[in-house]
Order: C-alpha cells, then structure tokens, then sequence
C-alpha cells in the first residue's frame, strides 16, 4: 500500500500495555506501507492519553460510573479528528459503540487465560492457604474466586501490572489475577507459570484481543486496517460480545464467555457479585463455516440458555449490584 499522505494518528490509553498494543499496529500498518523508524512515527503517530478509567484508582470501575470510563477520550478523539485510529482491549470495551464509531479490525487473539499470582508461588485456587487475602478489582475474578474459595478476602486493587505487582511484593496481599495476555504483550517472566483453565475461571469476554476501532465512513482508514483483521477473533469475539449483550452485560456484572476454537466449545457464565450462586452453560460453535451473523446468534443463543437457567436468580443478581 501507498504510505498515507497525511498523518493518520492512533489513539490509545498511556498505560504501558495500552502502549505496546499501538505501537504493535503502528508497526503493522507502516509494514503494509514499507514504512519503519521515523517514516512511520510521521505517517501514524501515536497520540497518547490519560482516560477517566487511568485517573481514577481509589474506587472500583463500579463506584466509578463503569468500563467505558476507559474509551470516553480516546472516542472523542477519534470523532473530532484528532485521530483516524483508535487500540482498545476489547474487554474493556462496550457492548454498544458510540455513534460514528465503528470497528475496523480485531488483530489475531493473544491466549485470554486468567493467571494467579501468589507470594508463594500458587497457581491453582485450590492451592492457596485459607483465609489469605487476595486483590481484584475485577467483579467476574471476585465472584469466580469466592465460588471456589469462600473462605478467602477479597480487597479491591487497582492499577497497571506493575502496580499490582508491586502490591503483591510489598506484602498487602497474598496474590492477585493478571491476564496471560497483557503479560505476553509485555514479555514479562510471570506469562511463563501454568494459567487458570476454563474450569478454574472463565476469561472475561474478548479477553485477549485487541480491536481497532474507526470513524463510521472512513474509507481511508478502513482500507490501512483491513490487511489487519484476523477471522477467527472476530467471530469469537463476535459471539462473547453478544453473549455479554443478551445479559445486559457491563462491569457491574460478574460474567465470563470464551469461545475454544480447538475445541469449538463456547461457554458462558454468569455469578452473583458474592459467587454464591453460578450459572454456566455450553454450546458446540463451529467456526469453520461461521458467518458474523451466525456467531452473534451463538451468543443470543448462550445468553438465553443461561438466562433460562438462572430465572429469578439472575434478575435478583442484577438489581443487587
């Protein structure tokens, strides 16, 4: 492709990972363009910003107004002109976008496993010592946790990996969660140890992939991300994200979806804030001759069956958180 011929910015979050994660589809679009060093910080520069999710660290996101708090500036950018592209973790990004907003592509998924950190070393929740405290700022983490371990604490931690990590080693807390992904994207030692399977703790939806959202109509921009856009994810995060929709899904909720695309599994479930209470259920999706409309179904599907399963029970978990 021809290099742009005006700078055609990239909006992100300045949290280290958020970083990374543009800098990685900064270096994917100056590649289709031939583009490297200075040529493609001139043709897609990175326009750094500080989103209310970032400056907010003495409250959880529930507290603090939910997980669009984390793409409020970087949307507005992107409408204003101020940027044709925009990185976001998909997790963190709403079920419903924008006006004028759109998404572009969903670059190849990273592994969405949960990892445990533990001061001692533990990396299954069986393994922890009784009673210990651990820190999340996570809802779905803290449900999941206390539905396997009632007799642990839980005490809100927010921030980026480092710190987390650095809450851990100062001794506050006997472990936390990290995704495998952000710490692959970051090459840190810790991606190394054994993650939590499915059956342990059930990612967040889209967890581990990485969307490029732009404006609505931008023929320009859609064109440079296009050679970006990996299926797969996109019918996998296609599904979660209508599974998460269906159940009126936001961070005010503890809910998990992953689609295996080994496997074709697709899983969905949902806990009460307390994890007294978990309703899971699992389909067959088969992505081999999957359309985007039919992976949105799947979701709708999973979403009702787990909604039918909860009954009164779910609609009680809503109102309460």
């Amino acid at each position: 492709m021809k290099p742009p011929s005006r700078p055609l910015a990239i909006a992100t979050r300045r949290s280290p990972l958020a970083l990374v994660q543009a800098r990685d589809v900064q270096a994917k679009l100056a590649a289709q363009c031939g583009l490297s060093g200075e040529d493609a910080e001139r043709c897609f520069p990175i326009l750094g910003l500080v989103s209310t999710g970032d400056r907010i660290q003495d409250r959880t996101l529930i507290e603090a107004g939910g997980k669009g708090l984390f793409t409020k500036e970087i949307d507005e950018a992107q409408l204003d002109g101020r940027a044709a592209f925009a990185v976001h973790s998909m997790k963190d990004v709403p079920t419903v976008l924008p006006d004028g907003i759109v998404l572009g592509a969903l670059l190849e998924r990273e592994d969405p496993r949960d990892m445990l950190i533990a001061r001692d070393g533990e990396t299954r929740l069986a393994d922890l010592p009784a009673g210990v405290t651990i820190g999340t700022a996570s809802l779905r983490r803290q449900a999941q946790l206390l539905h396997k371990r009632p007799d642990l604490h839980v005490v809100p931690l927010r921030g980026n990996v480092d710190t987390r990590l650095g809450k851990l080693a100062d001794g506050g807390i006997h472990a936390t969660f990290l995704a495998r992904a952000g710490l692959n994207r970051l090459g840190r030692a810790e991606a190394l140890r054994d993650p939590l399977e499915a059956d342990e703790m059930l990612p967040a939806a889209a967890q581990g992939a990485v969307g490029v959202a732009i404006r609505d109509g931008d023929e320009e921009a859609a064109s440079y991300v296009a050679g970006l856009h990996h299926r797969d994810t996109e019918l996998a995060v296609l599904a979660e994200r209508a599974f998460l929709f269906e159940l009126d899904g936001s961070c005010r909720t503890p809910i998990a979806a992953h689609v295996n695309k080994v496997s074709m599994d697709f899983i969905g479930e949902v806990l009460t804030p307390d994890g007294q209470q978990s309703w899971r259920r699992q389909i067959r999706f088969d992505m081999t001759h999957a359309t985007p409309d039919s992976a949105r179904q799947a979701g709708q599907d999973l979403g009702r069956a787990v909604r039918d399963a909860a009954g009164d029970g779910l609609a009680a978990a809503l109102v309460n958180t």
